[in-house]
């Protein structure tokens, strides 16, 4: 993980499952935006279930990552849009955490949607990460 990128969670404030509530970025860097990935893979194919939708999503930001030269240990802020979240929280937190440095998680927001865009699709998660400069 870049020296120049700082995870905290203030003790005046309760710790947060899974997210950091601070990232702090200095010094020089690049900041990359990552469109809102669906559970749909390279064929166009859509995953069957909420799961394998966050699954094939994140595997769709870890490519848009590596496009760029990156990983998910420079993702320094997560916003997810959740279907039915009561239901589906769970199952987003599990396929999360098999992605994300869970020791130093980035910033997060998570907001149950009642409808996405595209017809069908349970979830969407996108990202914004930094790298150092080129």
């Amino acid at each position: 993980m870049p020296d120049n990128i700082r995870f905290s969670n203030p003790d005046t404030m309760q710790k947060p499952p899974g997210y950091s509530h601070v990232v702090e970025v200095t010094g020089p860097g690049r900041t990359v935006y990552f469109a809102g990935q669906l559970g749909i893979d390279k064929s166009g194919k859509m995953g069957a279930n909420a799961r394998e939708q966050m699954e094939i999503a994140f595997e769709n930001v870890k490519a848009a990552l590596a496009s760029v030269g990156a990983s998910f240990e420079n993702v320094v802020k997560l916003n997810n849009y959740i279907i039915d979240i009561g239901t589906n929280i769970a199952h987003y937190r599990e396929v999360r955490d098999k992605y994300v440095n869970t020791a130093a998680p980035p910033a997060s927001t998570t907001i149950g949607v009642p409808q996405l865009a595209r017809p069908g699709a349970l979830f969407e998660v996108e990202a914004i990460a930094v790298l150092p400069p080129k």
